[in-house]
C-alpha cells in the first residue's frame, strides 16, 4: 500500500499529538533521510485559523533561524490543504520527561551537564532574539549519544514578533512557569533560565519544586513559595549547586543569571570538580555527598551573588517558606 504523504514527505508512524497538531516520523525521499513532521490543523474558524497559522510560520522563522548543535534542526515548511507542517531532524533517543519519569535519581554529573547543555542552547538562541517560552522536560530530547537537543520552538517567537497571544491565554506548562509568566508578564530570556531551573532541582531531588493539587496551587507556589535547597532532599547535591539553582529560580528577574550563558559556565565548573566515582555508589548504600576541590568550590560559590533575601529566603530551610508576593 502506497504510504500516507504530506508534501513530499511519505508518513510513516505517529510519535505524538500535541495542542496544535500532530508528529510523524517519516521519510524525505528526495534527500533519502528520517525526519520528524510537526504539523497544525488549520480546519478551524477563520479567526482561529489565522491566528494559529500565524503562531506557526512565526515558529518556523524563528526555530528556522537557529543553527547550534543543542537546538533540533528545522529543514522546511509547508502547507498542504488544511494542514500546515514542519519538518525538522529526527532524534533517535528518549525525552528527558521519560528519563525523569522512572522513579530514579539521574547522577549528579549526569544532571549537571544536562542542564549545562540546555543553557548553552538556550544562551544561543537569546543571544539570536529567540525566548523559548515553555522550556520543561518534554522538550527536551536526549540522544543515544548523550547529545541534549532542545525541541518544539512552538510557541517561541522573535522578539520583534507582530503575532501576539491572546489576552488572558497562558502559554506554557505551569509548573515550570516564571513568576512573570504566571503574572501575565512578557517571557524574556531569565523566564527560560528560570524554567531551566526548575528542571535542574527536579533532577537533583527527584520532586518538582513547586506542587499543589491544581494549576491554580502550583502557580500560587510559584509566585510565593521557595522551595527547601537541593542538598536538604538529596545529600549528594553539593552545596554549590544549592546557589547555583537558587540563582536561577529567583523570583525577582534582576537576581537571577542575566544570560544562560553565565549559568552554562558556572555548571561546566561544577562538572569538572564532581568526583563522579561516587556515582558508582549502589542504592542500598548510605549517601555520601560528592566531593569537590575546597579552593575551587568556596571560588565559585564567591562568584554567585547570595540572592536570599532575609531569614524568609534561608537555604537551610528545610521546608518551604513564604515569601512576599511580586
Amino acid at each position: 500500500m502506497k504510504p500516507r504523504t504530506l508534501g513530499r514527505y511519505e508518513l510513516l508512524a505517529e510519535l505524538g499529538k500535541g495542542a496544535m497538531g500532530v508528529v510523524y516520523r517519516a521519510n524525505d525521499p528526495l534527500l533519502d533521510r528520517l525526519v520528524a513532521i510537526k504539523t497544525v490543523n488549520m480546519a478551524l474558524d477563520p479567526q482561529e485559523m489565522e491566528e494559529y497559522e500565524g503562531r506557526f510560520y512565526q515558529e518556523a522563522k524563528a526555530a528556522g533561524s537557529l543553527n547550534h548543535p543543542n537546538i533540533v534542526t528545522i529543514y522546511d515548511v509547508g502547507k498542504s490543504g488544511n494542514l500546515a507542517y514542519m519538518a525538522m531532524e529526527f532524534l533517535q533517543g528518549e525525552e528527558l520527561r521519560s528519563l525523569m519519569a522512572t522513579g530514579q535519581l539521574l547522577p549528579i554529573a549526569r544532571a549537571v551537564d544536562i542542564a549545562a547543555q540546555v543553557a548553552e542552547g538556550l544562551a544561543y538562541a537569546h543571544q539570536n532574539g529567540v525566548v523559548h517560552r515553555d522550556v520543561k522536560p518534554a522538550n527536551i530530547m536526549l540522544s543515544v549519544t548523550g547529545r541534549c537537543k532542545i525541541t518544539d520552538f512552538g510557541i517561541a517567537r522573535m522578539r520583534s514578533a507582530e503575532v501576539k497571544t491572546q489576552t488572558g491565554i497562558v502559554l506554557g506548562s505551569p509548573r515550570y512557569m516564571s513568576p512573570e509568566q504566571v503574572a501575565g508578564k512578557r517571557a524574556e530570556p531569565r523566564s527560560d533560565i528560570f524554567s531551566l531551573g526548575v528542571i535542574l532541582y527536579e533532577m537533583l531531588t527527584g520532586k518538582p519544586p513547586f506542587t499543589g493539587e491544581d494549576v491554580t496551587s502550583v502557580m500560587f507556589q510559584i509566585m510565593n513559595l521557595v522551595p527547601p535547597p537541593p542538598s536538604s532532599i538529596n545529600a549528594r547535591v553539593p552545596e554549590v549547586l544549592d546557589f547555583i539553582v537558587a540563582k536561577t529560580i529567583a523570583k525577582v528577574l534582576d537576581d537571577r543569571y542575566a544570560g544562560a550563558d553565565e549559568l552554562a559556565k558556572d555548571l561546566r565548573e561544577v562538572a569538572k570538580q564532581i568526583d563522579t566515582t561516587v556515582h558508582t555508589l549502589t542504592a542500598t548504600r548510605p549517601p555520601v555527598p560528592p566531593r569537590l576541590d575546597p579552593d575551587a568550590a568556596q571560588a565559585l560559590m564567591r562568584s554567585i551573588p547570595d540572592t536570599r533575601r532575609g531569614d524568609a529566603a534561608e537555604l537551610s530551610t528545610l521546608g518551604a517558606t513564604p515569601v512576599p508576593a511580586l
